[in-house]
């Protein structure tokens, strides 16, 4: 059984930029040299940085700095010949770096290795509801940054939906969670877990690519922290804060230089085999119940400025 993402390789054009983008973003740095680097979430969840010229790179399926690999943990070596021999069955698969390795339809390397993520102590106080108190005589933290707790999920734009999904739920056995008809498509690695792993998008130009890669944080409150400590940074925000009603997470968007956005998200819905996927119409009420564009300075604490503002 896949159980989530280990790993992702991004091929980059400014290493050193990319480099001091993940240090902010709140990763922790495990190896640095002229070749790349090697970043770490608080499960030990790998961010690989590479020049783009890098012969080892797999080949991109897009122009410019991007993702090049992604590496899905599995349960353990059987489970790895499990996924192994499924997907032999239609596609070739050789061995790599990472594991085992094949492309997906949209010429995106993917590799498959037990995984070798870590257990952690989130070690922080629950948030307090009606009816259910969880924090007693603690306040809430205040996060002056982000330090992600995993590789949630990643996003990719696909020219054809429906091929990719087939790919993924009939080679890998991913779930659906929910999906804007024949538009958009969220899918889980396992029936247990959170709402996606992976959401394939197509677009009315049908481009091929990374839309972004989303990084689990412990609650709302460090989405908040991380997103005003990146913009204190210098890094622009796309949009965020806000929340999915698709996924009900709250999310914090900012452009990554290692290509396409970065995500900070907490709280999202927790799905198991009674779970029904539902059909969503494709508005921007269903993307975001409520945004702010370009964030909020982390100086002020107060929404950044608009143009003319």
């Amino acid at each position: 059984m896949i159980t989530g993402i280990d790993k992702v390789v991004y091929g980059v054009e400014d290493l050193d930029k990319c480099v001091k983008f993940f240090d902010d973003w709140g990763l922790a740095l495990v190896e640095r040299d002229a070749a790349g680097a090697r970043f770490e979430t608080r499960d030990g969840a790998e961010v690989v940085l590479r020049p783009t010229n890098d012969p080892a790179l797999p080949p991109a399926f897009e122009h410019g700095s991007t993702l090049r690999r992604v590496v899905w943990g599995v349960e353990d070596g059987r489970a790895l010949d499990d996924v192994v021999g499924r997907l032999s069955e239609n596609f070739k698969v050789a061995e790599g770096e990472d594991g085992p390795a094949c492309s997906d339809i949209d010429g995106l390397s993917l590799s498959f290795r037990v995984s070798r993520r870590r257990a952690f102590d989130n070690g922080e106080p629950g948030m307090n509801m009606a009816g259910s108190v969880l924090r007693i005589d603690q306040r809430a933290p205040v996060y002056e940054r982000a330090n992600p707790l995993n590789i949630g999920h990643v996003v990719l734009f696909t020219p054809d939906v429906m091929a990719a999904v087939r790919f993924y739920q009939d080679s890998l056995g991913f779930v659906l969670s929910d999906y804007y008809p024949e538009a958009g498509f969220f899918l889980r690695c396992t029936a247990d877990g959170g709402h996606h792993n992976l959401f394939l998008l197509q677009t009315p130009d049908r481009k091929r690519g990374l839309n972004h890669v989303a990084f689990t944080v412990r609650d709302v409150h460090e989405v908040f922290g991380g997103g005003m400590h990146v913009n204190r940074c210098g890094w622009k925000t796309q949009i965020g804060p806000g929340r999915h009603p698709v996924s009900s997470a709250y999310f914090w968007y900012v452009h990554n230089p290692a290509g396409g956005l970065a995500e900070y998200y907490a709280d999202e819905d927790y799905c198991t085999a009674a779970w029904r996927a539902e059909a969503w119409e494709r508005t921007p009420e269903n993307f975001a119940e409520w945004a702010i564009v370009g964030g909020l300075d982390g100086t002020t604490r107060r929404q950044v400025s608009g143009p003319g503002d």
